[in-house]
């Protein structure tokens, strides 16, 4: 009989929902030892946080086919072990959405009515009824910065207080905005300037790393209240002290913080500062609704349905596999630029046609990937992959199509990338050539052309006239930008369209935003953009 192994401590519904289907046998309280003897008995293990399923713990799961996570991180599980010995990994992404956004109000309303302070100061014999006078939510504007799951429904619980709830997150359509009469920012210097209540709501990238510093904070109102209920390293921690000491954060919440657990931080010092540690995702629904989420992956795992969560590669025939890795960097990078065509707007559809001997292929991985490089280039999300992008996308309000051609000139195989906004469409095209199968990219804008893609590609848009790529290569040596390749294309001859031409640059370091913007802004030029693949 099929066995799972519980290995931690998880609600009573996942562990019922389990022995339903299978032979479960618990294992809290196991050591590591323990777990490593025992794992090659079982088909299927439940885990939270604590076990650490590395390389040498997989290599002893000789039976294991899928690995249950009872939460959303995966930091303890090698993934890429497990995928390559064919383990399927799910967690439960959802489990604890509702918890952290009802973290969010009460913090949100303990930092406008002082509750935590008033509380320590009657507690310690005094009453300080005036002292601890508040504000009210109500007409006031709480600005969320990362529109995802989280950050909707704690836009929905603030609308209950009254309050006008304006948001960023370039990923999510502007139909979603709309269903939930929300202000939809066109960028977040506009939340900045108008939010009452600054929370946030984003990932852990490279990208978000420090998103809430000096610069940011500057942009504020003056006496804005801060909340982070998502990740520590989102802020400054510095700079957050200092816009204090200053007054131009009037307050601030925070339950995550730059390493955990921490006891003793400067912070803690300040009277209008509220901290909690880490309770965002800590109640007792949100565990058992993780412990059962997970176990339903797991059954679906072990009965041949669909693993909605998982957090490794989809299953692909073999031979369809080894015909579509070339096109894997392709893919996610047409989509990446496609989506960069236009980096102010909200995408609303991506399509990928597939031309050529592709056609013929089960290309869900490489329409997988396409989308991955969407999302990535308007913001992502830390635990990206090419599982969980469609379901990121759907919450975003992003749709997908494909279509399949077997006939295609020039090429043996073609992608073609659309993205598309209320206000653009945004095409590129694509392959692989040679023995190497380095990708190319084959149009952009209109225009076609052949250039090799490297990790750092820069395009700009501008009116067919002599000298422009000179004046582009110019500017780039005198800021130290080396051109590894260039091309142009034009407009062919008597297309009625308007004489543009379209230039693609690729170098061996990132081109700075500035310098891209001086270009696009200057005489002859449409616009510009830059890439990192």
């Amino acid at each position: 009989m099929t066995k799972v192994l519980v290995a931690e401590k998880v609600g009573a519904s996942g562990i019922e929902l389990l022995k339903r289907h299978f032979d479960v046998e618990l294992g809290v309280g196991w050591d590591r030892e323990q777990v490593k003897q025992r794992l090659g008995e079982f088909d299927g293990i439940l885990i939270r946080s604590a076990t650490k399923l590395d390389a040498e713990l997989l290599a002893a799961g000789t039976r294991l086919r899928v690995i249950g996570r009872a939460g959303v991180g995966v930091d303890n599980v090698d993934v890429p072990e497990a995928s390559r010995r064919g383990i399927v990994v799910a967690n439960a992404p959802l489990s604890n959405v509702v918890t952290a956004a009802e973290h969010t109000l009460a913090l949100l309303l303990a930092l406008a009515r002082n509750v935590a302070q008033a509380d320590a100061s009657l507690k310690a014999g005094r009453w300080d009824r005036s002292k601890y006078s508040g504000v009210e939510l109500y007409e006031k504007t709480l600005g969320i910065v990362g529109f995802g799951r989280i950050g909707q429904l704690v836009a929905e619980r603030a609308r209950a207080f009254g309050m006008h709830v304006i948001a960023y997150d370039p990923v999510v359509s502007a139909e979603r905005y709309r269903e939930l009469g929300v202000e939809r920012a066109a960028t977040a210097d506009e939340v900045y300037a108008s939010a009452d209540f600054l929370t946030l709501h984003l990932p852990k990238t490279p990208e978000t790393t420090g998103w809430l510093n000096a610069d940011v904070l500057a942009k504020c109102k003056d006496g804005v209240r801060v909340l982070n209920v998502a990740r520590g390293p989102l802020v400054v921690d510095a700079d957050l002290q200092a816009a204090l000491d200053s007054r131009k954060v009037a307050g601030a919440a925070l339950d995550v913080f730059q390493s955990e657990p921490v006891t003793d931080h400067p912070l803690f010092a300040y009277p209008n500062v509220i901290v909690t540690p880490h309770l965002g995702a800590s109640t007792a629904e949100a565990n058992d609704r993780a412990g059962f989420q997970a176990a339903e992956q797991i059954v679906a795992a072990l009965t041949g349905g669909p693993v909605t969560t998982a957090v490794n590669i989809p299953a692909i025939p073999e031979e369809d596999m080894e015909a579509l890795t070339p096109f894997v960097p392709l893919a996610r990078a047409l989509g990446k630029i496609a989506a960069s065509l236009d980096e102010e707007a909200a995408i609303e559809t991506v399509k990928v046609d597939f031309l050529g001997g592709l056609a013929a292929r089960d290309t869900r991985l490489i329409g997988l990937n396409v989308l991955m490089g969407v999302l990535a280039a308007k913001g992502g999300a830390e635990d990206l992959n090419e599982v969980n992008a469609p379901a990121l996308a759907k919450q975003r309000g992003i749709s997908t199509e494909d279509a399949k051609q077997e006939q295609v000139r020039d090429y043996t195989d073609l992608i073609r990338v659309t993205v598309t906004s209320s206000e653009h469409t945004a095409t590129v095209a694509g392959t692989v050539i040679g023995n190497l199968n380095r990708p190319h990219l084959l149009e952009a804008w209109g225009q076609r052309f052949q250039v090799q893609l490297e990790d750092h590609v820069t395009m700009f848009r501008y009116h067919d006239r002599p000298g422009m790529l000179g004046r582009v290569g110019t500017l780039f040596g005198a800021h130290g930008v080396n051109i590894v390749s260039s091309i142009v294309g034009r407009q062919p001859d008597g297309s009625g369209q308007e004489p543009y031409a379209a230039m693609v640059i690729t170098t061996d370091v990132a081109v700075p935003e500035a310098l891209v913007r001086e270009i696009a802004a200057s005489d002859g030029f449409v616009t510009g953009v830059t890439v990192t693949l």
